[in-house]
């Protein structure tokens, strides 16, 4: 069995915890892979047993925002507060995956996480004429333009991403709607980061991979474990997931050596 690390979303808010992990749970299973849940209180020690067995990351959202001085910026007053524990989690996921190549899915928060570990700073508050945090019963806030040649064009039906990235222009195919519940959003993308969907209206960076072909790391900042029963797209992006988990093998101890 496949098995994914997934920290709980906070530390401290049980019932955000209660009401925001079985989805991603859910998406995981049906996917074909076993979750394992991560106490963000955990010890260092028990958290570094669990990632060593385990083949993939999922970084979730959260209801805290990530701590500005991480990024080097000053708190503005609509910055919420962070949540130091799942901080030090993510990065120990973080180190993790990126020490042996495993593969990464980061969600919202968990993107902006990615993101400013990668060196990246972020929006600490939105302020455009696109609503990005509509609520959760939201399914289809707004389109994001996805970039041709991403991972996430690929998950796209072929015949719609033929011709959503010819010359001419992008058509309706390239522009998927999703869900949308965030106040922040990436600024500068990380080292390495490309930026690969937008919202097209305003200009808000939707997801962002990792520029390796040999090492699969995409952060979405929409929700796609709340739509994976509806949207095809959602159910794509969890087998595209699953499938480089499925692929992923250590990397021998002389290329890690070059790394």
């Amino acid at each position: 069995m496949l098995r994914i690390a997934i920290p709980e979303p906070t530390t401290s808010d049980a019932d955000y915890n209660s009401r925001s992990l079985p989805p991603y749970l859910d998406a995981l299973r049906a996917s074909g892979a076993e979750p394992v849940i991560v106490k963000v209180n955990a010890p260092q020690a028990d958290v570094a047993r669990l990632l060593a067995g385990v083949q993939g990351i999922l970084l979730p959202g959260s209801r805290y925002d990530v701590d500005p001085q991480r990024y080097g910026a000053t708190r503005i007053p609509e910055c919420g507060e962070p949540d130091p524990g799942r901080a030090a989690v993510d990065e120990l996921f973080l180190q993790d995956a990126f020490n042996l190549r495993k593969p990464v899915l980061a969600i919202c928060h968990g993107t902006q996480t990615l993101n400013v570990w990668r060196n990246g700073t972020l929006i600490q508050d939105l302020k455009t004429e696109v609503n990005h945090r509509p609520g959760r019963e939201v399914v289809e806030a707004h389109p994001v333009r996805v970039a041709a040649g991403s991972r996430l064009a690929a998950l796209l039906p072929c015949s719609e991403a033929e011709a959503a990235f010819s010359e001419a222009a992008f058509s309706e195919a390239a522009e998927p709607k999703v869900n949308s519940s965030h106040h922040q959003a990436i600024l500068e993308p990380g080292d390495n980061l490309r930026i690969t969907a937008v919202s097209p209206a305003d200009g808000v960076v939707e997801a962002v991979e990792l520029d390796s072909p040999d090492h699969f790391v995409l952060g979405v900042q929409w929700h796609p474990e709340r739509t994976f029963d509806q949207s095809a797209f959602s159910r794509a992006l969890f087998s595209a997931f699953i499938e480089a988990v499925r692929a992923w093998q250590p990397p021998a101890v002389e290329s890690l050596s070059r790394s």
